[in-house]
């Protein structure tokens, strides 16, 4: 996460349905940094047989909607306003907007306030009950219900961080950094890269509540910075990018009692690198054999190989990303093509996926749109 005062953000998610986009394609939203009348969600199809993506379009204005989730049904998205305070209230806010099936323009529903400044990360929980939030500035993780039109009601469980780092400039306080579920929809994990933590905690879907876990937190080397968090798809191994250290640390997941045991850390690297570099985003692919991590000043991606029996990571080498400080990347559903949002080069890159070795290959198409940060998939076929 930059500092505050810069706000350059943004998201880029996929929408996979039979219900809104032309069969062997996908619609992809946009989420950008912007406060000016054409600044917001914009909206594109990427075509799944050759990679191409269609000029993207404005969907919906928004302020700072610098990540954004969708709900189960896909008719719903969500987005943070990615602000230190709203409504006089030192808090972000998060937004609540319906889809158009038939163009994908987005409609305002409502916002509400998010219970800390600098909102930047945010989830809808499996039964579709919740937007989940992780304000970055305030250190803080809430929730907050979703009512029978899909709009948001005010936070119903808000748990705030304490502690500090060893990083002087990037670690005087804590700073939430991202929040994610496990497949069961029982626990939420908030990667805190203030305090070098990710908290566990206990989630009640029907009440919109969360309860630290019994074991409440697992701790990172001090400086490490944990950001992202990814399952891999059989549900038995994690994997968190820690920014500070240029690092993913894997772990096995214990699915009943909600634990992460620590089991490697490897570098996003290359032994010889020695400039500056920090990391963004971890992703899995959806066969489970490979990892990926995103290299900000490196700007590259480092590929990993799974080991099937521990989770333990190989290092595969680097590709790089074609532009500068790339911010998210992600795989489309059927893990033919991996997006890479290069934030301070305003484009996002297409790569190719060889399924047999994980090896990324650019499609040669770039796409230019202002600052994009992050992005994400839902799978394809479900209405």
């Amino acid at each position: 996460m930059k500092a505050m005062q810069t706000l350059a953000v943004g998201c880029v998610i996929a929408l996979a349905s039979t219900t809104v986009a032309a069969e062997g394609r996908e619609r992809v939203y946009f989420g950008t940094y912007g406060q000016a009348a054409n600044e917001g969600v914009f909206v594109a199809e990427l075509d799944l047989a050759t990679g191409n993506v269609s000029e993207p379009r404005l969907a919906g204005r928004a302020v700072n909607a610098s990540f954004v989730a969708l709900h189960p049904d896909h008719r719903h998205l969500y987005a943070v306003a990615e602000v230190s305070s709203l409504g006089g209230r030192r808090s972000g806010g998060v937004l609540a907007f319906s889809i158009v099936p038939e163009t994908g323009v987005l409609r305002p529903i409502n916002e509400q306030i998010s219970g800390g400044a600098g909102p930047c990360h945010l989830v809808v929980d499996k039964a579709g009950k919740n937007v989940l939030v992780a304000n970055y500035e305030g250190g803080s993780v809430a929730v907050l219900p979703i009512d029978e039109r899909g709009g948001l009601r005010p936070v119903s469980s808000l748990l705030v961080h304490r502690g500090k780092g060893v990083n002087r400039e990037r670690q005087e306080g804590p700073h939430a950094h991202s929040v994610n579920l496990d497949a069961a929809n029982r626990f939420a994990f908030v990667a805190d890269l203030g305090v070098d933590k990710i908290f566990v905690y206990r989630f009640d879907p029907g009440a919109g509540k969360l309860s630290p876990n019994q074991s409440p937190a697992v701790k990172f080397a001090p400086g490490a910075g944990p950001r992202h968090f990814a399952f891999d798809p059989t549900g038995r191994f994690a994997y968190a990018i820690d920014e500070l250290d240029s690092t993913i640390t894997a772990f096995w997941y214990d699915a009943e009692n909600g634990t992460l045991s620590r089991v490697q850390v490897v570098s996003t690297l290359p032994k010889d690198f020695r400039g500056v570099n920090t990391a963004s985003e971890v992703v899995v692919h959806p066969s489970g054999k490979f990892v990926y991590g995103a290299n900000r000043g490196h700007d590259s991606i480092a590929l990993f190989t799974v080991d099937a029996a521990s989770g333990k990571l190989s290092s595969e080498g680097h590709e790089p990303t074609q532009g500068k400080t790339p911010r998210n990347i992600a795989i489309d559903p059927t893990g033919s093509f991996l997006l890479a949002a290069n934030q301070d080069s305003d484009s996002v890159v297409v790569f190719r996926i060889d399924a047999a070795n994980g090896h990324l290959r650019p499609t040669g198409q770039k796409l230019r749109i202002h600052q994009p940060v992050c992005v994400r998939y839902l799978m394809p076929g479900r209405s």
